[in-house]
């Protein structure tokens, strides 16, 4: 019928050059392409200008030593993420925990508010002797506390914000239809949560390499991304350095993106 076709919803039909691999060179090729001018202009200048390589290594030093030193920077690379990965773990469970109880409890609000803000501002070069003191200088844990501590305080304050944004109107609805509590939770406060957790989660990924690297400047034992930046920098390897560093960008980029797909697959389960 005339009407029924006029009130059907019509379907788009995407753009031919709208598919998953032009999405993907659209979402890809720019910053890549942005990269390699960067690096073609920083050669340039280093070259040109003579900047001597205390100051400044060249990228093509710095590739050279990259590849030459490739396995030692994998490893110290896989030594620095597990610990920040472990440190992740251990601070985004006692986070969504905690988050948990301050929400349906205000007396427990109140009683971590304090201490969340006061370990947000706690160094880690404060931290890391006190915990290498503790710990012993040939163990781990002093690293992996610090990751956790970093990853803790963006996981538990996120997830306490999302928590708190389930709307009352929203829980008078799923009681008005005789809705149990774990439905309640399941279908309005863990959804509402979700995004809010999330963002907090890929803050904390970022928090926790970076805590577990610096860490290593101070002490322990000398296989991470930390220790063999600062030997080399000792050593006046600074292209050597600067190959380290990659590393550990490569490393942050990897926690980024592995946080991000969490939330994808989790985001099309909703």
């Amino acid at each position: 019928m005339p009407g029924l076709e006029a009130s059907a919803p019509s379907r788009r039909r995407r753009p031919a050059g709208d598919g998953p691999l032009a999405r993907f060179a659209k979402l890809v090729l720019p910053p890549i392409a942005l990269f390699v001018v960067v690096v073609v202009l920083v050669e340039l200048v280093v070259v040109a200008a003579g900047i001597p390589p205390f100051v400044l290594a060249s990228p093509s030093a710095i590739f050279d030593q990259l590849v030459q030193y490739a396995p030692q920077v994998l490893a110290a690379t896989l030594a620095t993420g597990l610990n920040a990965l472990i440190g992740l773990l251990i601070g985004a469970v006692i986070g969504v925990l905690l988050a948990i109880a301050a929400s349906v409890a205000r007396p427990i609000d109140g009683m971590l508010a304090p201490v969340v803000a006061a370990v947000a501002v706690v160094p880690i070069v404060a931290l890391a002797p006190v915990f290498y003191t503790l710990f012993g200088s040939t163990s781990e844990v002093a690293r992996i506390l610090i990751a956790s501590i970093a990853a803790f305080v963006p996981v538990f304050l996120n997830t306490l914000r999302g928590l708190r944004q389930v709307r009352p109107v929203h829980r008078d609805l799923m009681r008005s239809y005789a809705a149990t509590p774990s439905q309640l939770t399941r279908l309005v406060t863990i959804p509402s949560a979700l995004p809010h957790f999330f963002t907090g989660l890929r803050i904390a990924s970022s928090l926790a390499v970076i805590s577990a690297l610096v860490a290593e400047y101070f002490g322990g034992p000398r296989q991470g991304l930390g220790s063999a930046i600062t030997t080399a920098a000792a050593s006046s390897a600074y292209a050597r350095a600067w190959a380290f560093v990659i590393g550990a960008i490569l490393l942050g980029l990897v926690f980024f993106v592995l946080t991000s797909l969490v939330e994808r697959i989790a985001s099309r389960h909703r």
